[in-house]
């Protein structure tokens, strides 16, 4: 018995730690009674709902797990594996337990709601929308249903139908968390600034304190080229949150936009310190130290970039853009090699991709590898037949190559396409002196034969 007191009391504590948001304490007590007493099942639902509020969400699906193992067909621990499922991204799984809720509570959409989330995150849409209509039937009514379909709407960029989505959720349900902020993002996609605008300010009169919307917001009048207002909602984030890296990032790009390098880099590197992988910071500074030409500066970058290159996992797809602009700037920063790896995966990513073929063919070409060089280059011609800059580089490979011939086809070829492209008219410079000067050595070549055979029909002794 005194056991049992003991795990009540322990429960107890840990309600009052919930309701204070002390969410490590409440977790110790519910263990602590868990202990005690390891088959109550709302206790292991209480310590699920205590790990979600802390963020813990893979440690929550076990809790939950723990509840629906000792009470069977038990909807909402279900339904809250499948929700933390979607958390952590594992929608198919997610489904499964999803599909749980919905056939033992089916007078709920709340399963279907989640569903129709984890739906999207695989990108069946079409299964998403039906989802959508059969929630329609049981609760025509439910705000978060059509605020689901909203972001399953915005994934397809179907920005209309999804405004109008949001519309009637907020209609249904005022109160949803940043309803009005998404609807503003939906209108800025659209073109409409203004009343985007708008409904950002009436977002923020209901949560003046909410950091994603002020982000929003700047990025949004950054986009209307009202800068100085932008740099005054990115500021009120570093006054809520001094250590946040998106806004020091934004903070930067406004930087850069009004032509403040200096102020930028210090931005970025605010960034770098605060997140050592983030995802673009690094490029950006070593971007803007490229710019700058100063010797130091350079040397900086480099190390930046080839930090970088560390960090971006080259097995994945998931950096595409990202790596596109690393290997150009490993070309800015005469980091050619580097730049080849970079490019030969983005080649295996998109095999299509005329430019990473072109850009490939730079970084060979300025290794010295000018037989692979040349075929890249041969390449990206295959993808887009009048590609200026690889006829160029071409040319160039067979010029170094000695083949005249053909670097004065290519020439000729780019030329015809583009007659004032400033490249190509050094590129022919280049190689009318060198003709010229191969002319005037041949014919000192000859010269000196001649008077070499000459001297030699004077200079004979006489018999």
């Amino acid at each position: 018995m005194s056991d049992w007191v003991d795990a009540e009391e322990h429960v107890e504590r840990a309600h009052e730690h919930y309701e204070a948001g002390r969410w490590d304490d409440a977790e110790s007590e519910l263990r602590r009674a868990l202990a005690l007493n390891p088959y109550q099942a709302e206790w292991h639902f209480n310590l699920g709902l205590t790990l979600e509020a802390a963020g813990r969400h893979e440690q929550a699906i076990d809790a939950f797990r723990a509840c629906y193992e000792l009470r069977d067909e038990d909807a909402p621990a279900a339904l809250a594996i499948g929700i933390n499922l979607v958390r952590v991204g594992k929608p198919a799984e997610a489904i499964t337990w999803l599909e749980r809720a919905e056939k033992q509570d089916p007078s709920s959409a709340s399963a279907i709601v989640h569903r129709i989330d984890a739906l999207t995150d695989l990108g069946e849409i079409e299964q998403a929308e039906l989802a959508f209509y059969m929630g329609q039937q049981i609760e025509p009514e439910n705000a978060d249903l059509y605020s689901a379909m909203a972001d399953t709407l915005l994934a397809k960029r179907d920005f209309e139908r999804a405004i109008w989505c949001l519309r009637e959720a907020a209609r249904l349900n005022a109160d949803l968390p940043r309803i009005h902020a998404r609807l503003a993002r939906a209108y800025a996609a659209t073109g409409r600034q203004e009343r985007a605008r708008q409904l950002y300010h009436r977002e923020l009169r209901q949560e003046p304190g909410d950091i994603d919307t002020l982000l929003d917001l700047g990025d949004l009048l950054s986009d209307m080229n009202r800068l100085e207002e932008a740099g005054e909602k990115y500021r009120r984030v570093l006054e809520l949150e001094p250590d946040h890296p998106d806004a020091h990032f934004a903070l930067g790009e406004l930087a850069v936009a009004q032509g403040k390098n200096a102020e930028a880099c210090v931005q970025f590197d605010v960034v770098l310190r605060l997140e050592p992988d983030h995802p673009d910071a690094r490029t950006r500074l070593a971007d803007l130290l490229l710019a700058g030409g100063k010797d130091d500066d350079a040397r900086r970058a480099r190390e930046l970039l080839l930090t970088e290159l560390r960090r971006v996992r080259l097995e994945t797809a998931g950096e595409v853009e990202s790596l596109s602009l690393l290997g150009q700037l490993m070309l800015d920063a005469d980091l050619p090699r580097e730049a080849a790896r970079v490019f030969r995966r983005l080649i295996e990513l998109r095999p299509g991709d005329a430019l990473s073929h072109h850009h490939l063919s730079v970084a060979l070409l300025e290794t010295g590898e000018l037989e692979t060089g040349a075929d890249e280059a041969k390449a990206t011609l295959r993808l887009n037949p009048r590609f200026v800059p690889a006829m160029h580089n071409l040319a160039l490979a067979y010029l170094r190559r000695g083949e005249w011939l053909r670097a004065r086809y290519w020439a000729r070829q780019a030329q015809a396409i583009d007659p004032d492209d400033a490249s190509l008219r050094r590129l022919r410079l280049m190689m009318a002196t060198r003709s010229g000067a191969s002319l005037v050595r041949f014919v000192c070549l000859r010269g000196a034969r001649v008077l070499r055979r000459g001297w030699s029909l004077v200079g004979r002794p006489t018999r």
